[in-house]
């Protein structure tokens, strides 16, 4: 980390998704602002998202924190650098769902955003791994994987969070239950489901709920699988999983843990933070108090 402690300023290294929701416009007001706030800026911008860990990486020396301007893909693809780096990271929410931002009471202001960034407050929160690939809100296959298979940027950027519904709604009345086997704790499940999600953060896709008492900082994953057989159910259960209640629901299972594994009879794409990045067979775990994060 740098001293800039002579000059009492901090010196930022910000990273922007120019393709994100909100991307071009609210960048050089954010660089106004942060610099009037005394954070001094180091601008890189990257079309690819799998060239930020290197990014980070590069610029480790020269600078105090890291600011991550995107939706929860690109804090996803920076999460590799920010771990090899242990830089603090900021947020500035540009993206459509803003998960993680959501989680941390990050608002989507980006004024606002700017302001907790400058205020400096650090919290510490855990991240979950699959298969080596990190996750900050949740890793999921089935149902949510054909979503973001058909989820296009069009939508996203013309209907917002209502591209998810739209989107789930198309999908589901074709879905398919299949087989998997959970494993947890040394103890064998065996499930015909249409989607199993295992959450580290509280919120994901848009504002549903992980687990009623989830926090990023709770040292363990939340896993449901749901176990229904009509697309009409699913529409039922919805306004549960908004809330998070979903648990005592017929055709829910819900286990929490520190490690889980899955397997299936063939690959399944596993989707993580809205990114399909690995597959089947699985292991999750959880790393406690992984990253440090500038919070309100």
């Amino acid at each position: 980390m740098t001293d800039n402690s002579q000059s009492g300023r901090r010196r930022a290294l910000l990273l922007v998704n120019r393709g994100a929701r909100k991307g071009d416009e609210s960048i050089s007001k954010a660089v106004e602002q942060l610099q009037y706030l005394g954070v001094e800026i180091l601008e890189e911008s990257t079309e690819h998202p799998l060239q930020i860990p290197d990014l980070i990486r590069r610029y480790r020396h020269q600078v105090d924190l890291v600011i991550i301007g995107g939706g929860d893909g690109t804090m996803n693809a920076a999460a590799e650098g920010l771990i090899d780096s242990q830089l603090p990271l900021g947020i500035l929410p540009l993206g459509t769902a803003n998960d993680l931002a959501r989680t941390l009471e990050i608002p989507t202001s980006i004024p606002d955003a700017c302001q907790i960034i400058a205020a400096g407050k650090i919290r510490r929160i855990d991240l979950g791994c699959v298969n080596g690939k990190y996750f900050f809100n949740v890793a999921s296959l089935g149902l949510s994987v054909q979503i973001t298979q058909q989820l296009s940027k069009e939508a996203k950027r013309r209907w917002g969070v209502f591209a998810y519904a739209l989107t789930a709604l198309k999908v589901l009345w074709k879905s398919r239950p299949f087989r998997a086997e959970i494993r947890l704790k040394g103890k064998s499940i065996k499930v015909k489901t249409v989607q199993i999600a295992i959450g580290n953060g509280r919120y994901y896709g848009g504002g549903m709920t992980v687990a009623e008492d989830a926090t990023i900082d709770d040292r363990r994953l939340d896993l449901y699988s749901l176990e229904i057989k009509s697309w009409w159910q699913m529409i039922l259960l919805l306004p549960a999983m908004r809330q998070g209640n979903h648990a005592d629901l017929r055709g829910v299972r819900a286990l929490n843990g520190t490690e889980f594994e899955v397997f299936t009879r063939k690959p399944r794409p596993i989707n993580t933070d809205g990114e399909i990045t690995t597959h089947t067979p699985a292991q999750f775990r959880v790393i406690p108090q992984a990253l440090a994060v500038l919070v309100p």
